[in-house]
């Protein structure tokens, strides 16, 4: 019942801003979009910013539970506060950005918990490292400029070493804890 009604309110909410009722790829809006990653080394918080990521969301608001998402993160494009971090971030060690310049994320379909709440079921691919992962995400009908968009906002945790990123001394997690989260703040605008 409760998917019913979510199809109904999208749709209408689809309908009521001009939006076709057939599917529809979305792309996302760089300068509206944050990809964050959070870790710990000790005890201190850092982060930094994936400030190149692609991605396309093909979506039908009638049927918001068949989605294909195509999402690439170019990692050479991280953002952190400090050229040294960068460097080992960069280096064969973590990212080997030389070997592994992008990490993908895609899926295929999606699941609705609640109300906007869905899961995208797919596959996370970093250093060649290819794992099923469940992404959460709220989805939101907004506008930018006046323009139709869907705001998606998530919140993931990640196994780093699962994906091969700590080679040699970053393998322990004394220092830095295997679990890094990756917080999602997209705005995706109709292709």
């Amino acid at each position: 019942m409760r998917t019913l009604i979510n199809r109904v309110i999208l749709g209408a909410m689809a309908l009521c801003i001009g939006l076709s009722a057939q599917a529809a790829v979305w792309e996302i809006n760089k300068a509206e979009s944050l990809v964050i990653f959070k870790y710990f080394y000790g005890s201190d918080p850092y982060e930094g910013k994936f400030t190149n990521v692609d991605a396309t969301f093909d979506i039908d608001p009638m049927n918001p539970t068949s989605c294909n998402f195509t999402v690439t993160i170019n990692i050479e494009d991280i953002d952190v506060d400090s050229p040294e971090v960068l460097d080992y971030l960069l280096d064969y060690e973590l990212f080997d950005v030389d070997v592994y310049p992008t990490a993908t994320f895609t899926a295929e379909n999606c699941s609705l918990e609640s109300g906007s709440a869905f899961v995208a079921d797919g596959t996370l691919t970093i250093r060649d490292q290819t794992h099923p992962i469940s992404f959460p995400f709220d989805m939101e009908i907004d506008s930018i400029d006046g323009q139709v968009a869907f705001h998606l906002t998530s919140e993931v945790t990640i196994q780093r070493l699962q994906f091969g990123v700590g080679q040699g001394y970053w393998a322990n997690t004394a220092e830095i804890p295997n679990e890094v989260i990756v917080a999602v703040d997209v705005y995706a605008m109709p292709k």
